[in-house]
């Protein structure tokens, strides 16, 4: 190298640069640029699904998911949650009023806000275990228990007079609800009683908003009966089917799936596409759902849920036969509501 000239030398580096450059080329320099080009461009050349500021990209997608949900080997109760939004009309210059539900699992109490035009707001709910279908309940805990909440419901602010019991109609077929309302009546209460059908009546009532008569209709899953009912006009029309506690009468999951298709196939159609679902195992259902505080909670589909207490997977399978043959995929649980508010807002 010492004997090359200066233009020689010259002449060298630049073949060996040259040659270095075509194998970056191609021995993986390409790989290595694209490493360093922005990442916008990056972006663009990969990205699948469109930005959140990308309208045409965005619609596409909602067109296709629209297609695939519409085709022939997808149930309407396995589409996704929708949303939900409605406010219910607060009460004005209202009144107090207590009710204690004498349920097939519990008792359980709410102090509401009633005004004149029978706007409710629902101010205070206590939940309890009664054990009355299972006749472990004693007369010592039900005379403790009933006096606990009226107590609590007195230190509220509600009238004595102004205090309900109301046994439901799924409790009422329990042998144990005779000791309720011997103990009931020891302590100079009325207890008011309700078939299936004046429950269905009830639940609907203060459930269902007036401006889904017309296409909307209501579940209350129990414990001792499930309750299916919807407006025919001025009139309501209310069916009762097997409740959550069925697996304790060793009656099958597929005998109770088949009733209860066939109370739901009455159902007319252009009300199937909203349903207000209240009681016990749709409460559970809600609670893996909720968002916040929210008074309404859009379930998800039945297929969604893996439970584990029997209870509650009985209570599934009535709430998936309604979806079934329904095919209504919006089943929307109500935080606030039960009958025996219903029953309040009868009372003058």
């Amino acid at each position: 190298m010492q004997r090359l000239t200066v233009a020689g030398r010259l002449l060298i580096t630049a073949l060996i640069l040259g040659a270095a450059f075509f194998a970056f080329r191609y021995f993986g320099g390409n790989a290595a640029l694209r490493k360093l080009a922005p990442k916008d461009k990056e972006y663009a050349e990969s990205q699948t699904m469109p930005r959140a500021d990308d309208k045409t990209a965005e619609g596409a997608v909602d067109e296709s998911s629209a297609s695939s949900s519409g085709s022939s080997d997808q149930t309407a109760s396995d589409q996704p949650r929708q949303s939900f939004s409605y406010t219910s009309p607060e009460p004005q210059n209202g009144q107090l009023k207590g009710v204690v539900e004498l349920g097939a699992s519990g008792f359980n109490s709410f102090i509401v806000k009633v005004d004149d035009q029978k706007r409710w707001k629902l101010e205070k709910a206590e939940f309890g275990n009664s054990l009355v279908m299972e006749n472990m309940a004693t007369d010592i805990d039900i005379r403790t228990g009933l006096k606990s909440y009226i107590g609590k419901m007195l230190d509220f602010g509600v009238s004595g007079r102004n205090i309900q019991f109301v046994v439901s109609s799924g409790a009422i077929k329990a042998e144990g609800t005779q000791k309720i309302i011997r103990v009931l009546k020891s302590l100079n209460y009325v207890v008011n009683t309700v078939t299936p059908e004046q429950e269905g009546s009830l639940g609907l009532r203060v459930v269902l908003p007036t401006e889904f008569y017309d296409n909307a209709f209501v579940v209350d899953i129990g414990s001792g009966n499930t309750k299916i009912s919807w407006k025919e006009g001025s009139s309501t029309k209310a069916l009762e089917t097997y409740g959550a506690k069925y697996f304790g009468n060793n009656t099958s999951d597929e005998t109770v799936a088949t009733d209860v298709k066939a109370k739901a196939k009455q159902i007319p159609a252009d009300h199937r596409k909203t349903c207000f679902i209240i009681g016990g195992v749709p409460f559970e259902l809600a609670k893996s759902v909720r968002k916040g505080k929210e008074r309404y909670t859009v379930l998800d589909a039945p297929s969604a849920y893996k439970l584990e207490n029997a209870k509650s997977k009985a209570g599934l399978n009535i709430y998936k036969s309604i979806a079934e043959e329904t095919g209504c995929n919006q089943f929307i649980f109500d935080w606030d509501a039960n009958f025996t508010i219903g029953y309040l807002l009868t009372l003058k």
